[in-house]
């Protein structure tokens, strides 16, 4: 039977699936919407699988967080190009999986995946039926999520996703500090501290770090009586460019944020401590996908 392009566009709609694909699965069920809907599901679940070992590098973080800003979370979806990144359908996905691990806190990704999302199918079927119907892999790589227990949390999403920081703090000023929160929160974005403060750092990396400044130090010809205060000096400028307390404030470079938070807390009638905090930038430590697009098109054409 002849298929109309208001059925093809229907079953898009439906679907979300490729112009071809659902005139294809219209003429294989005959016109029958239901089965075509059924069979480009087939379909493009069995070739989600093949699409799963494609670098997915590209995408977004995405942040969800309480109403009374007690507890966020952000995480890290990715997929294979920066195109899809900003489709709708894939946005609105990661947004639902950043709701979900705010108000059923998995433990890792694995419970994640596990849970029940939704139409009560696990987040893993969820994610095979995106990448069927965006044609891309997917993957959720990672999330964080903090607060509760009298804490409070603050969110931050970078360049449209490309960074994400998520801030715990805690005290009696925390509660009425969220501009504050967010202020410390965009200042991690720009800043990237290693650790909330010495204490945090890892030694073998401080130990690194001081023999490097010792070599240097010999190698420039320093005598061995002032090496060490040479060292001792280069390793305060490490931990004050890497510790988030000892930083310069970015909107106030007089102050470090440790300085920011007890001048707010005189301000606000209470302590204000950071307990914790994540940053996650988009991709980092994934292989990156080298794509020639005109190749790739080329390909499917031909």
């Amino acid at each position: 039977m002849p298929i109309t392009a208001s059925q093809v566009k229907e079953l898009r709609t439906k679907t979300g699936a490729g112009m071809m694909d659902c005139k294809k699965a219209l003429q294989e069920t005959e016109g029958d919407m239901a089965k075509a809907v059924d069979f480009l599901r087939e379909k493009g679940l069995a070739a989600a699988s093949k699409k799963a070992g494609r670098i997915a590098a590209e995408g977004a973080v995405v942040a969800a967080q309480s109403a009374d800003s007690t507890v966020g979370c952000i995480v890290e979806v990715n997929s294979e190009t920066d195109f899809v990144a900003k489709n709708d359908l894939f946005r609105t996905f990661a947004a639902a999986v950043a709701e979900h691990i705010l108000a059923h806190d998995p433990a890792d990704v694995d419970a994640l995946l596990a849970q029940p999302m939704g139409d009560g199918r696990p987040v893993s079927e969820h994610v095979k039926e995106q990448i069927a119907t965006i044609g891309e892999n997917l993957a959720v790589r990672r999330f964080a999520r903090f607060g509760g227990g009298g804490k409070v949390a603050t969110t931050y999403i970078h360049m449209q996703g490309k960074i994400g920081v998520l801030v715990e703090m805690e005290g009696e000023g925390a509660a009425k500090a969220a501009e504050v929160g967010r202020d410390i929160a965009m200042h991690i974005a720009a800043s990237n501290p290693l650790a909330l403060q010495r204490a945090d750092l890892d030694e073998a990396e401080v130990d690194h770090e001081r023999q490097i400044f010792a070599a240097q130090a010999k190698e420039s010809g320093k005598p061995e009586k002032v090496i060490d205060k040479i060292v001792t000096g280069r390793l305060e400028k490490f931990f004050a460019e890497n510790c988030l307390l000892e930083q310069p404030f970015v909107k106030d470079t007089d102050l470090t944020v440790a300085q920011l938070l007890a001048n707010k807390a005189k301000e606000l009638g209470g302590p204000i401590t950071v307990t914790r905090f994540v940053r996650f930038e988009l991709g980092e430590g994934l292989e990156k996908r080298n794509e020639d697009f005109a190749a790739e098109v080329a390909a499917q054409l031909g």
